[in-house]
């Protein structure tokens, strides 16, 4: 059975006491997915290069999710901030694949997001350039939001996709992921999980993290 990597997203913990919230998790993270929107692509502001630099002392790899216009112009900060994976919005970039190989020139596993209303055929032409394809079962922006159905077929047929590349291509799903939608996104082809309320909204997060990836086993 293959090992499902835990992200959770700091975008749904105590900004206030952010390294001690940090912390709680740090033994169960395989990454930490930092969500960093801009007001314009999403209605939502939340941080920059300077606040990944400095989660990235913490020294857990960072899951970076560029929900943001125009991401080619923030990569080389972004990457020199600490980023293990620097994901960006398919929606977002005319000249997208000029992105992600930028991306993988600084040694960073690149990443592409498709937002719930965004076919997987936009992946078509990507598939020998992208590390990591992150799909939004929610619609970006908030965290707390309920999870949309319908990924489960989009997770299905990007995982058909991967198959066909041959390629060792991460499949992430961010949005609603919790104990009881877990084991049906890791059916569908899921390799790794966002998990923003269902961790940090739990006293005990860390049997929080143990019921979701439990339930990807069952």
């Amino acid at each position: 059975m293959k090992k499902i990597l835990l992200a959770p997203s700091i975008l749904s913990a105590d900004f206030m006491k952010l390294e001690e919230e940090i912390e709680t998790v740090a033994d169960m993270s395989d990454y930490l997915h930092m969500d960093v929107m801009d007001g314009h692509f999403v209605q939502n502001i939340t941080f920059g290069p300077d606040l990944v630099s400095r989660v990235a002392r913490k020294g857990i790899p960072l899951d970076v999710h560029l929900m943001i216009s125009e991401p080619s112009r923030w990569i080389e900060k972004f990457a020199d901030a600490g980023s293990s994976i620097i994901t960006i919005h398919v929606e977002t970039d005319v000249h997208i694949y000029k992105t992600l190989t930028a991306i993988k020139d600084r040694g960073i596993l690149a990443g592409v997001s498709l937002n719930p209303g965004t076919s997987p055929e936009r992946l078509n032409f990507l598939m020998d350039v992208v590390d990591l394809i992150l799909i939004m079962s929610v619609n970006p922006g908030f965290g707390g939001q309920k999870f949309i159905s319908s990924s489960v077929e989009k997770i299905a047929r990007v995982q058909k996709m991967v198959e066909k590349s041959g390629r060792n291509i991460i499949i992430e799903v961010d949005g609603g992921v919790d104990h009881s939608t877990a084991k049906i996104v890791c059916n569908a082809g899921a390799d790794m999980l966002v998990a923003g309320s269902a961790i940090f909204g739990k006293e005990n997060r860390k049997e929080a993290a143990k019921a979701i990836l439990a339930s990807c086993s069952c």
